[in-house]
């Protein structure tokens, strides 16, 4: 049988998982009766952890909202998968302007973990590898991250320092919808009060945020997701690309994301209208025979000739033999 010690513990991490929890439950876990239960949360007082008793059919207890633990109480399986998604989350591009964080969070995990645990979660990522170098991802200021964060929630306008693509900076109001991280960048999606048009804003680009006076309503069926990855599809580029191609979208999108290309149902059954902005044509070619589908050049004509002369190359290395 476990000591009262261990006991008392482990109702502190069952309560840090939030909520409330009945008594029941909580005498089901910890194998004991519900006077030991309601012994364990007087050691947990007398220590000075704030446990709330919750009246009620459903009541039990709870921890204060707000209250921190130190240290945090991981089991095995949970610290690895903090320490895991530290290290991911540096690498996809999730991580804050204060670089450091990660590093020294995942530090004070390993040092309060008793030593068996943390040798072994050592092992893991020191034998971890990656089949991709990490990107060096632009990062958002940890503070114009939460400010926008909160103002998405609460529909409040926020002013904004903004340094365009260009170089030219602006303070910009905006109403957000909502966040979205793309391909290891953040974006914020709103719209621009004094014009009335929707915006899409790197976070990076932001030197400060402020949230104002007042609040809005949300568009109906608002997808911030959807909207940052059709206004990517649709950004002006050197080469505007009109295709047909006989599949179902599902297909197509195996190879043309919608980040990259708007695809609509054609005219014709069976077909689909394929619009796609790029600044270069060099890579469309293999794009389009890797789809393996049917498909109708509309413009441009430079890209009917790439498309051929890929054709062609293919075809002469398939009829080539190895030399004896």
């Amino acid at each position: 049988m476990a000591r009262p010690t261990a006991q008392v513990l482990a109702l502190l991490g069952l309560l840090q998982c939030g909520g409330v929890r009945t008594m029941a439950e909580l005498a089901e876990r910890l194998g004991v009766e519900p006077r030991t239960v309601r012994r364990y949360v007087t050691h947990l007082v007398d220590l000075d952890v704030p446990v709330e008793s919750v009246r009620g059919r459903y009541g039990g207890y709870r921890l204060a909202a707000g209250y921190r633990l130190p240290p945090l109480m991981f089991s095995d399986d949970e610290a690895l998968a903090v320490l895991l998604g530290l290290v991911a989350g540096r690498r996809a591009g999730l991580a804050t302007a204060t670089g450091t964080a990660g590093e020294t969070a995942a530090a004070k995990i390993r040092r309060v973990l008793p030593s068996r645990i943390a040798d072994r979660l050592d092992a893991v990522l020191q034998s971890l590898a990656f089949t991709t170098e990490p990107d060096d991802f632009p990062a958002p200021q940890a503070d114009v991250l939460l400010t926008v964060a909160e103002a998405v929630r609460q529909h409040r306008p926020i002013s904004l320092q903004y340094t365009s693509r260009n170089g030219r900076r602006s303070v910009r109001a905006l109403h957000p919808f909502g966040l979205v991280n793309h391909a290891g960048r953040w974006y914020v999606i709103g719209a621009d009060p004094d014009i009335g048009e929707d915006r899409t804003l790197r976070l990076d680009r932001i030197a400060d945020a402020r949230t104002l006076p007042g609040s809005f309503e949300p568009p109906a069926g608002n997808d911030p997701a959807g909207h940052l990855l059709t206004s990517m599809a649709q950004a002006p580029y050197q080469h505007a690309v009109s295709l047909r191609i006989q599949g179902t979208q599902e297909q197509i999108r195996r190879q043309l994301p919608a980040s990259i290309a708007e695809v609509r149902e054609g005219a014709d059954e069976g077909w689909q209208d394929v619009e796609i902005r790029a600044e270069s044509l060099d890579w469309l070619p293999g794009v389009l025979a890797a789809l393996d589908l049917p498909f109708v050049i509309e413009r441009p004509e430079e890209l009917r000739d790439r498309v051929v002369a890929l054709a062609e190359r293919l075809a002469a290395s398939g009829r080539r033999e190895s030399p004896s």
